[in-house]
């Protein structure tokens, strides 16, 4: 109905690139291709961006897909709107014709819709004795549906995008309350220290801060707190070691504070004092637990480390590189974290962290828990099978394995 061949504009418009790239594209629909206008129209306004399309264009094209009858967008249905400009303006709101015309030709800048004129310029349909149309000069919606993977594309990449940024700042307001409240305490505490200096260091990072500004600045601004976080927590972590000459205790003390049942100590292996079970655990290489326990099985176990990942997990990389980063935002400091690292190896460490950030509100200190797991893996009595394990108890996942056999 809509012909293969490119038409041209009438009269005084000159044919562009853009209006032959579209007609281009339409002409390469999959036979029985068909979306959902509306929903089309939806990726189109998340993804405005992307495109380069404006609010009023969009309008303007909102006014077009209306004189469309049905909601499926398919060729069998007709994709050519043949609507007067005044049944268009009242539809648009009441825009006038000189800005009605410049969007629509924004429109065919954009590559959404391209026009079919009739030859004396004029919109009509005709129809045949069945009362069908036949023949339609007006505005072809055809290069819309050619896009429609495209607009999804870009609307799923800004919905992306919307949710990393959002990640990024409520990570810069943890670290600023997290750092604003630690310096405060030290100066209350008249722990020894220059807290000035890093007061102001914070007040300069912060102060930095745009009211609208792209992920990659903030990202900058997130990469300074975090640094200085860690200063921070090292300076107070020290000053702790000096007071507390007995190190050791005081690493286990978090796990004896935990007054809830659901806690971390089930995680440690009853059989710690047999000889082979200290040998069975000493045994457990990297190999061992990449085979034993898949990235996916960790994050059915630990599944609030996909909000720290806005670009996903795939691999044990993006595992260990996601925990590096959950390491900062638990508050643990980058000596704990290096030990773990040394003592569990990357593999592991990233389980252990990733199962502490699951269980987070159960724990008081998260440092001092990993350092109190680092010991007993030094010591051959910690194995990650048993936490990985509680942790998914904990999100009923267990559950549903066992109802889905049943």
């Amino acid at each position: 109905m809509n012909g293969n061949l490119i038409t041209t504009p009438f009269g005084r418009r000159s044919m562009s690139l853009a209006h032959l790239r579209a007609q281009t594209r339409a002409q390469d629909i999959a036979p029985g291709k068909s979306a959902d206008k509306w929903q089309v129209y939806r990726w189109l306004c998340e993804g405005k961006e992307e495109v380069g399309i404006s609010d009023r264009s969009l309008a303007v094209l909102n006014a077009l897909l209306s004189f469309l009858p049905d909601n499926e967008l398919s060729e069998e249905n007709g994709t050519i709107v043949f609507p007067s400009n005044v049944q268009l303006s009242m539809r648009a709101h009441g825009m006038a014709n000189a800005t009605l015309r410049r969007h629509l030709a924004a429109l065919i800048e954009c590559g959404l819709i391209s026009r079919k004129d009739s030859p004396n310029g004029k919109r009509y349909s005709r129809k045949g004795r069945g009362g069908e149309i036949t023949e339609a000069f007006g505005f072809s919606l055809a290069p819309l549906l050619a896009r429609a993977e495209e607009l999804q594309a870009a609307a799923e990449r800004v919905r992306a995008e919307r949710h990393a940024l959002k990640l990024v700042r409520e990570r810069i307001t943890l670290h600023r309350r997290d750092i604003a409240k630690l310096i405060e305490m030290a100066i209350a505490e008249a722990v020894s220290g220059d807290w000035q200096q890093l007061w102001t260091r914070f007040r300069s990072i912060v102060d930095a801060i745009p009211r609208q500004a792209e992920r990659g600045t903030l990202q900058e601004i997130l990469a300074h707190l975090v640094a200085l976080h860690d200063e921070v927590a090292i300076a107070l972590e020290n000053k702790l070691n000096e007071e507390n000459m007995s190190g050791n205790e005081s690493r286990d003390e978090p796990q004896q504070q935990n007054s809830k049942p659901d806690s971390f100590i089930e995680f440690e292996p009853g059989s710690r004092n047999s000889q082979g079970a200290e040998t069975a655990l000493q045994q457990e290489t990297t190999e061992h637990v990449t085979q034993t326990y898949p990235v996916g099985f960790v994050l059915k176990a630990c599944p609030e480390m996909n909000d720290y990942a806005p670009g996903g997990i795939a691999n044990w990389r993006d595992l260990m590189a996601t925990a590096a980063q959950v390491r900062g935002y638990l508050g643990i400091s980058p000596s704990a974290y290096a030990d773990a690292l040394d003592a569990l190896g990357q593999e592991r460490a990233a389980i252990v962290i990733a199962c502490i950030l699951q269980r987070a509100e159960q724990i008081n200190s998260a440092g001092g828990y990993l350092r109190a797991l680092t010991e007993k893996a030094r010591a051959g009595a910690f194995s990650v099978g048993p936490m990985l394990m509680a942790c998914l108890r904990s999100t009923g996942s267990h559950l549903r394995v066992v109802g889905d056999d049943g």
